[in-house]
């Protein structure tokens, strides 16, 4: 008998089995280590342990979820459980070289968890890929474009270190409960930047939140609130100050930030 998922967690457990297998198969796991973010009832934990892997790693705040976790499969090799919170887990801690984290996040925290995986201070990071599921409408934030209305920060700090390899669409009727919504896996690589140096990531937080308070206006009077020579930095920039945020790509926010790291 399924654990009743408990709505203040925003648990909708996956039961499609064909989602699961395409997950799986994305996920290339052969001799690597995984962690699973919120396995809840299972279903995607029970695939991964079919496959040839190292460490399996099973982060879940569900105590009843965790306690039938535990009961099930504590006596397979290579399998470790934790009880707790992932906002509050030093996940740059526990991964380890070539990991693959999986997780059917919450809608309610995914995007604080990934820009928990983003904000690791050494990088690039120990783990090499991240399968990801969130509501379709934050799915569709993170993978935006600029000149979108979907555009913004989510999009622009997910693409300072992380390329999206995948993603694809799984409707609401491969849950239980049926949510209200589609849902979205995307699957992501961390990347080096090469062509510009960003020393810390929460300056460009700071940046993108600015210029995004005010998305529908020009860039011009907060670019002037960045920056004395402001005239000239566009200039040299290429920022057009006319522009509105949604019209400047990751790449000129990136730009924009290194030049101002370089004058504080």
């Amino acid at each position: 008998m399924m654990t009743k998922p408990k709505k203040s967690l925003g648990q909708n457990f996956l039961i499609d089995p064909n989602t699961i297998r395409k997950i799986i198969e994305v996920g290339k796991i052969d001799n690597h280590n995984i962690i699973e973010i919120g396995p809840g009832s299972g279903n995607l934990t029970k695939e991964i342990i079919k496959k040839k892997r190292k460490g399996l790693t099973l982060i879940e705040k569900d105590e009843r979820l965790f306690n039938n976790l535990k009961e099930n499969l504590s006596m397979l090799d290579n399998i470790y459980f934790q009880n707790e919170d992932i906002l509050k887990v030093n996940l740059e801690k526990i991964v380890k070289k070539n990991t693959i984290i999986f997780g059917n996040l919450p809608y309610n925290i995914s995007s604080q968890i990934l820009i928990l995986l983003i904000k690791f201070c050494s990088w690039p990071p120990k783990y090499s890929r991240l399968i990801l599921m969130f509501q379709k409408e934050m799915a569709d934030r993170i993978i935006a474009t600029k000149n979108t209305s979907e555009y913004g920060r989510i999009s622009i700090i997910t693409n300072h270190r992380l390329k999206v390899v995948n993603s694809f669409h799984v409707s609401r009727n491969c849950f239980y409960p049926k949510p209200k919504v589609d849902s979205t896996v995307i699957v992501f690589e961390p990347i080096k930047p090469n062509n510009y140096k960003i020393k810390n990531i929460n300056n460009l937080e700071k940046i993108t939140q600015l210029f995004f308070t005010s998305r529908r206006k020009m860039i011009n009077k907060k670019f002037k609130s960045l920056f004395k020579n402001y005239e000239f930095i566009a200039e040299e920039l290429n920022i057009n100050l006319s522009c509105r945020p949604s019209e400047i790509s990751p790449l000129q926010y990136f730009k924009i930030t290194e030049y101002f790291e370089k004058l504080i």
